[in-house]
């Protein structure tokens, strides 16, 4: 069985580069400076959203499958900063060359990890082979969005239409899941401000495990499992969770209905 790496980040305004970027004066407040990022960007595009190039990684929840065994866990601050994030995520893929899940990676995870890799002067190998080093990625890799090493749930279900994009939490609610649990992406900086990276991790670590289980539906509803292997996977992610034994998997486990 090919592993799985179902992954999402959380991000926060890159202050420091913002402030060299704009020539801001090097005393003023984080928070300052996130605000006039934000103006410029709902100037320009009626959102204040930041593009990926100023977002900088705090966080990468992921659920691996392995072998035997499914593991679920952050590569985050505060063990890592930001370029030992990305290392630790991209020296993974080229690890276990696994198949790659995500929920709009394609349109913000995997352009934000590019953006920060270059500007940390990370390496990403396996990621970026399309068949130099292994023939079998000529038709088969990470970047090209019609391949298959990387499956963005959302984009492959709305068939590559973005007016079809349906939010995470509503699908996974939807499919009988929790959905998010805590906090939206919205909420992230202002939590962060406030310390709780504790609480942006396991609010990630959620949304991963939201992704993968939308993943293992998929996977039935294509015909790639049977119904039994789908039960046995949602059981070994069960007990995963429950040896955890922490707030956030008591929570998300009272609210898994199917």
């Amino acid at each position: 069985m090919t592993p799985v790496l179902a992954f999402d980040i959380e991000t926060i305004p890159d202050c420091a580069g913002i402030r060299g970027l704009y020539d801001l004066p090097a005393d003023l407040p984080d928070a300052d400076v996130a605000e006039l990022a934000f103006q410029k960007r709902r100037v320009s595009s009626g959102s204040d959203f930041l593009p990926p190039h100023l977002q900088r990684i705090i966080v990468i929840g992921c659920v691996l499958r392995e072998g035997d065994n499914v593991q679920v866990f952050s590569i985050a601050e505060p063990e890592r900063d930001e370029p030992a994030i990305i290392r630790k995520f991209f020296d993974g893929i080229d690890k276990y060359t696994p198949q790659l899940v995500s929920w709009n990676g394609t349109g913000f995870d995997l352009p934000v990890l590019n953006c920060r890799t270059l500007l940390c002067g990370g390496c990403a190998v396996k990621f970026w082979d399309q068949g130099e080093d292994d023939r079998d990625f000529r038709y088969n890799n990470y970047v090209n969005r019609y391949h298959a090493r990387h499956l963005d749930l959302m984009d492959v279900l709305a068939m590559y239409q973005p007016r079809n994009n349906v939010p995470l939490d509503e699908m996974a609610r939807l499919a009988g899941f929790p959905g998010k649990l805590g906090m939206g992406g919205a909420a992230v900086w202002e939590q962060y401000r406030q310390g709780e990276i504790r609480r942006i991790r396991d609010y990630c670590e959620t949304d991963c495990v939201n992704t993968y289980l939308l993943y293992l539906r998929f996977q039935l509803q294509r015909g790639a499992f049977t119904r039994d292997q789908y039960a046995r996977e949602c059981n070994l992610l069960k007990t995963t969770l429950e040896r955890q034994n922490l707030p956030h998997w008591r929570e998300f486990l009272s609210l898994w209905k199917t």
